[in-house]
């Protein structure tokens, strides 16, 4: 799917796919990184993740924003780490992974990619469609019933369509400038919200264990930066070679750093005067019912307009995905495809599903497990120097320098693999006490109890693959286009 022009500007339709972007169409800075993850993560969703630290993780407020710090800050480093590949071969997150898996051995990594966006996205859908009926219900004292509901979610998921759907230039465009708006209404609503807090209740609150410390962290980043890491190509494949890749690194943590720890530090907040936000089914009437009738309105636009600038990025990615896995359709359809997807799950959570919360946080516990596998192997190949052939990534036949044995990259497949049943040992993923849907056999010990699977999955896959040797030498010799790229 190559196209003679990408038409990547704003408010034109980003025709280019998931081929390779060549040196003359790039263009940008590092500064873009900062506005895109700023974007990703000035929802309210940061607020229940804070909610959580204090009332299962039993930690006091000093210690909530300790781990709020290290959670965000060190994912989205990380996350920048792994987007350096973007900005070296032009091509999306995953589309890239080709290279390190080969043409068949990538299927996995991707098909689970793409279910973690439409996760992200439908959790996010949800959410927003709360927020429009609860501002429908204050502007024009409209109750809530199955066809409002259904309206406010088909209200979001066109909003979230007409900006991914656009692409690239678009996204870029809106992320700075929506991202200030959206900001400054929440840094109002949050000085609003921090006022009704009762002060004395929550610093006379007791100092949690170590141990929550250290499972808030691994909690904190596989629901942040963790999740994000199999895009953050997908953002910086438009940025120019020359770009210093730590400039990338400090601005995706930053980015992303600032609203998670205000946001997550509120939640903690929050939750600490008073312990139901963590467990209501519907977060945006909890905090909106903390807030005095007046401040209802600016609240609920910020909530709505923060998980749209989450939820635009998300949908480009995984139309992006749903490309690189095989769907043969120009990238605005599959965005398109993608948000059908996204309606679906939005009226299962609203309509159907009894609990926001449980479902939440088993889908993070769960899936952080093969995407941390993934970025392991992927950390340790770009560490060998990796260059990219931009042919063989678009040729997903046997003539394909990234063919390797059977399509198979088997040290990077292999590794993969093992590193997800590593993880998995050590992981419980339950929406309650009593509702365990999985646990391992070793979810009993130190690691298992402090949610370190994802870790665990992370540093095997890194290991596996480091100590399988370099990569096989049955691929064909790199081509021209490649050979050019290893001189830059």
């Amino acid at each position: 799917m190559t196209a003679s022009t990408t038409n990547d500007r704003v408010g034109a339709i980003e025709t280019r796919g998931i081929e390779p972007v060549p040196d003359d169409e790039r263009r940008g800075h590092a500064g873009q990184m900062f506005w895109t993850w700023f974007a990703a993560n000035i929802s309210i969703l940061g607020l229940p993740l804070g909610a959580t630290l204090v009332a299962f993780r039993g930690l006091n407020i000093w210690q909530a924003a300790l781990v709020a710090v290290v959670g965000s800050f060190g994912s989205f480093a990380l996350v920048g780490v792994v987007s350096l590949a973007g900005k070296k071969g032009g091509a999306p997150a995953l589309t890239l992974s080709r290279a390190v898996f080969g043409q068949r051995g990538n299927a996995g990594p991707t098909l689970i990619t793409w279910m973690s966006r439409v996760g992200w996205e439908t959790i996010t859908t949800t959410t927003a469609a709360y927020a429009l009926l609860a501002l429908l219900g204050t502007v024009f004292g409209v109750g809530r019933n199955t066809v409002l509901t259904l309206v406010c979610l088909l209200v979001f998921i066109v909003c979230t369509l007409l900006i991914s759907g656009l692409g690239h230039a678009t996204i870029m465009w809106i992320n700075k400038w929506a991202t200030v708006v959206f900001g400054v209404l929440n840094l109002v609503v949050m000085g609003f919200l921090v006022a009704t807090v009762d002060w004395t209740k929550v610093l006379d609150a007791p100092t949690g264990p170590a141990s929550g410390v250290v499972a808030g962290i691994g909690f904190i980043a596989a629901g942040t930066g963790i999740g994000w890491a199999n895009a953050g190509a997908d953002y910086a494949r438009y940025l120019p070679r020359e770009i210093p890749g730590r400039r990338l690194v400090v601005a995706s943590a930053f980015g992303a750093g600032i609203p998670l720890v205000l946001l997550i530090s509120l939640g903690s907040l929050l939750s600490a005067d008073d312990p139901t936000l963590a467990t209501s089914a519907d977060p945006v009437a909890a905090i909106n019912a903390m807030l005095p009738s007046w401040m209802a309105i600016p609240y609920l636009i910020a909530a709505f307009g923060g998980l749209l600038m989450s939820n635009h990025l998300s949908t480009y990615s995984a139309g992006l995905t749903m490309i690189t896995l095989g769907l043969r359709v120009p990238r605005p359809l599959a965005v398109a495809l993608d948000v059908v997807l996204m309606f679906a799950g939005g009226i299962y959570l609203m309509l159907i599903a009894k609990d926001f919360y449980g479902p939440f946080s088993t889908f993070l516990t769960l899936l952080a497990v093969p995407i941390s596998a993934w970025v392991g192997v992927i950390l340790v190949d770009s560490l060998r120097g990796r260059t990219y052939d931009a042919e063989a990534l678009m040729d997903t036949g046997r003539t394909s320098r990234y063919w390797y044995s059977g399509g198979f990259h088997l040290p990077a497949v292999l590794g993969w693999v093992a590193a997800i049943a590593a993880g998995l040992l050590f992981t419980t993923a339950s929406t309650s006490a009593t509702d365990v849907w999985f646990a391992g056999p070793l979810a009993d010990s130190w690691l298992g109890v402090n949610g370190l699977g994802w870790a665990i999955s992370m540093a095997v896959g890194a290991a596996v693959y480091a100590l399988s040797g370099r990569r096989s030498g049955t691929a064909p010799a790199p081509s021209a286009p490649a050979l050019q790229e290893a001189g830059r």
